[in-house]
């Protein structure tokens, strides 16, 4: 898995992006930044990508995934419901994306603090750039 920084205004939230296609089209222009779109609890921004639905695309996400969204060329973060839900705690994209990874945190109120228009910046990041990581991969709760 490849680590990501994503830093809006004073937040800086790491990532790990999975191995999929439309993850490595993402990591090749990376670092890549825009303005905050707002939509419920997601947050996106247009990018420089453009690829087809991956084979594991859905409308349906869980809290703290990153998708990104072929229509509208977006990289999305997802953390809660969205005006698509169609029932309570549901997280539901507009239509559906490619998951290409997860938050290591959620912090849920802060980016519900996120306003419209706030510069989105996601750029890689090495384990031992971050603060406690020493270089060791984070845990895989699945793997226990």
């Amino acid at each position: 898995m490849t680590a990501i920084k994503i830093t809006i205004g004073e937040l800086d939230i790491i990532a790990d992006l999975n191995d999929t296609p439309t993850a490595e089209a993402i990591i090749e222009i990376l670092p890549i930044e825009g303005p905050a779109s707002i939509w419920g609890d997601e947050i996106y921004f247009g990018i420089d990508v453009s690829t087809d639905e991956d084979e594991g695309a859905r409308a349906v996400l869980s809290i703290g995934e990153l998708a990104y969204w072929p229509p509208g060329g977006a990289f999305c973060i997802f953390w809660g419901e969205t005006p698509a839900s169609k029932s309570p705690g549901e997280i539901r994209a507009a239509s559906e994306v490619n998951p290409i990874g997860r938050l290591r945190a959620i912090p849920v109120y802060d980016l519900g603090n996120v306003e419209m228009g706030e510069t989105v910046t996601v750029e890689l990041i090495e384990d031992s750039q971050i603060p406690g990581m020493r270089g060791v991969p984070a845990e895989d709760p699945a793997e226990e």
